[in-house]
């Protein structure tokens, strides 16, 4: 293994490689090392992670693996999408090769036969919460902002985003989808995202400790309750609302609620790309029937592939991240112009490699 840093997420360097990788003890210790993009993931990084899990998987030194993020940010904010915005652009083919091998990751992580420790620490956003909440040990703090808010730049949930929200109690996974909301620590864990709460001055701590004992033993000693979270209290409007079968319909719940914020959510909603809003309702409703994760993922990847191609994809990213005016000019613009046909097509069965 590559000579590393200390544990702390704080104290990690900000140069070389941007996966640092190293042994300590009991633990083999994974650091997103781009601080400067939130540990935004690369192509690179994928397989590097990939590479470790491998090495450590068959070595009986290592019986568990910590992945963190450096600097005080978070833990990944997502994908490269500057990147995905120049291929699509251009009608390149990289971003897919990219997916691929990175959808191929999350389902590995999900059954990796060693505790897999995430610190999910920050912002841990898209591809951060495919390469945390897949793992069989997710700690969150009071600095957690997790979210997959992919329908503001015209995508849809991956990294198996709708299979782990389409299992959250009622219809929370439905609005953190659509939405694109950010769940705190005490969401994370009602949402079934996380599994235990540890104030970040603590992790550093944790992650030595974890060098020295095993997972199941540590936890205990540093897990505390969370503060309180917003979910729980919303829960009655958010289950009435988006258990109905279209957009637009939960839209006009939302508004009729009453609720102040149900209407402030639906007009969150009404800014959202109308297209990328009614593929990951149809996307959930699916994953929600589908047992295998990397059944979800074959389909996610098929929803990607067309996404890749739209004329959203681009604008969205465009508008939030390129150009930053937050003004997407979404096509169609409305709701009422997504027809079944165009949600169809996103699903249609193409030759594309398995996740497996």
């Amino acid at each position: 293994m590559t000579a590393g840093t200390s544990p702390s997420p704080a104290r990690t360097a900000v140069d070389g490689p941007h996966v640092l990788v190293r042994t300590e003890g009991r633990a083999g210790l994974l650091t997103l090392n781009r601080p400067r993009a939130i540990n935004a993931l690369t192509h690179p990084m994928v397989l590097r992670i990939d590479e470790a899990l491998t090495a450590w998987e068959d070595d009986p030194a290592v019986e568990t693996v910590v992945i963190q993020g450096a600097g005080e940010r978070g833990l990944c904010a997502g994908g490269d999408i500057r990147a995905i915005h120049d291929d699509a652009r251009a009608g390149g083919t990289a971003t897919l090769g990219f997916w691929r091998d990175e959808y191929r990751l999350n389902a590995r992580i999900a059954r990796y036969p060693k505790p897999y420790v995430a610190f999910m620490d920050g912002v841990v956003m898209g591809g951060g919460v495919g390469v945390s909440a897949h793992g069989s040990v997710r700690v969150v703090t009071e600095r957690s902002r997790v979210a997959m808010p992919e329908t503001g730049i015209g995508f849809v949930p991956d990294v198996g985003g709708t299979y782990l929200l389409s299992r959250a109690p009622g219809e929370l996974g439905t609005h953190l989808a659509l939405t694109g909301e950010a769940a705190g620590a005490a969401d994370a864990l009602l949402t079934g995202l996380a599994d235990h709460f540890v104030p970040s001055e603590d992790l550093p701590r944790l992650a030595e400790e974890l060098t020295r004992a095993p997972a199941h033993e540590v936890l205990p000693r540093f897990a505390r309750q969370a503060p309180p979270g917003r979910l729980a209290a919303a829960r009655d409007w958010i289950d009435a609302a988006y258990a109905a079968d279209t957009v637009e319909e939960i839209v006009d719940r939302l508004l009729d609620s009453g609720v102040p914020a149900a209407k402030e959510t639906a007009d969150t909603l009404l800014t959202r790309s109308p297209t990328a809003l009614k593929v990951t309702l149809a996307a959930l409703r699916r994953a929600r029937r589908t047992d295998s994760l990397e059944a979800v993922l074959d389909m996610e990847f098929r929803l990607s592939h067309t996404a890749l191609s739209s004329a959203d994809l681009v604008e969205g990213i465009r508008a939030q991240v390129v150009d930053k005016d937050r003004d997407p000019h979404w096509t169609p613009p409305t709701l009422a112009e997504v027809t079944d046909a165009d949600v169809a097509r996103y699903f249609a069965e193409r030759d594309l490699p398995k996740i497996r």
